[in-house]
């Protein structure tokens, strides 16, 4: 068994990083902490929202404050899948192929309109996000660790967008949205920007081998087995018809939603997580996996609803 995180060593680092986010997203605390949750669990993230609410300018702030290898892909209906992994090119010199490597390989990569691309084009990534390599022309290539997916996507526009199959939404550690910033914020946000772009000034906190110590800290982050057993029983019951859904979550939810518990405990200063943890962040780990029946559909009911609706069904362990 391993030994309990310290998580005091890195809370200062992390105080840090959250106030550089802080200073380019206005008004979005809890935004920036499921980020964060994400990240520190080593997860991907789905940012599923209108344009212009700050998806772009939260990635891009996140790589400047961890002096992350950062690459942004527009995804578009005509991409394929070599405009995103890389290709093999002849070199008539040397009567070789090159392999010049495409924009995965990232510390942090930025999909944007993720959903704009082909199911072929999206399928490319599948294998990079799930065991963080790709397998081109038969040969593996392991991708810079740490890597991480941040991809956006438009919730009112359809035309020309295809929806993301379940395989992939299940490699999303968790989804949410911004939102837009109530009054005094937006106000602050247009002064702030007045005179230039924060992200121009964003000074980074830590590198790429500071943020996987912290995510190595929080894998000794100590859940004992009364609350395994309380992640395990919502997990359960999203795959009981009773509960409303047609597809409940995968074993990989379930990995998920104890991973980003045990960074919430860290981002508290804890080492060790409680049901609450884990009950906050079921909505945001589990729901986009989901496919509510039929009747839920035609009650009008979200995924997050019913999610939230069997947590609150779940005894809390004591």
């Amino acid at each position: 068994m391993k030994e309990p995180a310290r998580t005091s060593s890195h809370l200062e680092t992390i105080e840090q990083i959250r106030s550089r986010l802080k200073q380019v997203i206005r008004g979005k605390d809890q935004v920036i902490e499921l980020l964060l949750n994400a990240v520190l669990a080593n997860g991907h993230v789905l940012l599923d929202d209108v344009p212009g609410v700050g998806k772009t300018s939260l990635a891009k702030a996140l790589a400047l404050t961890v002096r992350a290898d950062f690459k942004r892909i527009q995804f578009t209906s005509d991409m394929m899948p070599s405009d995103i992994l890389g290709s093999s090119v002849f070199n008539q010199q040397s009567g070789e192929f090159k392999f010049y490597p495409g924009p995965v390989f990232a510390n942090i990569l930025l999909g944007d309109e993720i959903n704009r691309a082909s199911p072929r084009t999206q399928s490319a990534l599948l294998e990079a996000m799930s065991e963080r390599q790709v397998s081109i022309e038969g040969v593996r290539y392991h991708l810079p660790e740490p890597f991480i997916v941040i991809a956006t996507e438009n919730p009112v526009e359809y035309f020309g967008t295809f929806p993301l199959p379940e395989a992939q939404l299940d490699r999303f550690a968790m989804k949410f949205s911004l939102g837009y910033p109530d009054s005094e914020e937006e106000l602050a946000m247009l002064n702030d920007r007045w005179q230039g772009d924060p992200l121009d000034h964003l000074e980074p906190v830590v590198d790429c081998g500071g943020l996987q110590k912290m995510q190595e800290a929080v894998r000794s982050v100590v859940m004992e087995r009364t609350v395994q057993e309380y992640a395990r029983a919502i997990v359960a019951a999203t795959r009981d018809p009773e509960n409303g859904f047609s597809l409940g979550a995968s074993p990989r939810a379930l990995l998920d939603l104890a991973r980003c518990a045990q960074a919430r405990a860290m981002l508290k200063g804890r080492e060790f997580v409680t049901p609450d943890d884990v009950s906050t962040l079921a909505v945001a780990v589990l729901a986009h996996r989901l496919i509510p029946d039929r009747k839920s559909r035609h009650a009008g009911a979200s995924a997050e609803e019913l999610v939230a609706a069997v947590v609150k069904k779940i005894r809390v362990p004591v």
